[in-house]
């Protein structure tokens, strides 16, 4: 058994993540995330109901860009937490670490976080998703 301090990637990947570890901009991303997902399956268009949660109708349009960019990108079905739980996915997880290096501006870190999982040129186009994301956010958040 592992000790602190010494757990190798496989015993990190066994810990679950939750909510509360990272900054509001990843975590509102996050639950536009599960809202989009909820409203896929029951097609229905996720739009007006992130403009409400969201206060903004041009973040929610943004999160919605970066869902359909994700879903296009991701080498496998995106894994999505239920909207009450706090625990995150692998994937989300993941996620949340990226869109918290890219509002740093640390283009480095958020390719370390996808690294290995995403091809290089798919990572770009994330980038630039996220970007426009965190734009649209500090934009709603000055008006």
């Amino acid at each position: 058994m592992p000790q602190a301090g010494s757990l190798n990637w496989l015993e990190l990947l066994k810990q679950p993540r939750d909510m509360s570890g990272f900054q509001p901009i990843a975590i509102r991303f996050l639950l536009s995330l599960r809202l989009i997902a909820v409203h896929r399956q029951s097609q229905r268009d996720p739009v007006p109901e992130l403009t409400a949660k969201l206060g903004s109708v041009s973040v929610a349009i943004a999160s919605l860009e970066m869902v359909e960019t994700m879903a296009r990108l991701w080498p496998e079905p995106i894994q999505v937490g239920r909207l009450c739980c706090q625990v995150l996915t692998h994937d989300e997880a993941m996620l949340a670490a990226a869109i918290e290096a890219a509002d740093k501006r640390d283009r480095d870190a958020f390719e370390a976080e996808l690294s290995g999982f995403l091809r290089p040129s798919r990572i770009d186009v994330l980038w630039e998703q996220t970007v426009s994301l965190i734009a649209a956010e500090y934009a709603a958040a000055t008006h």
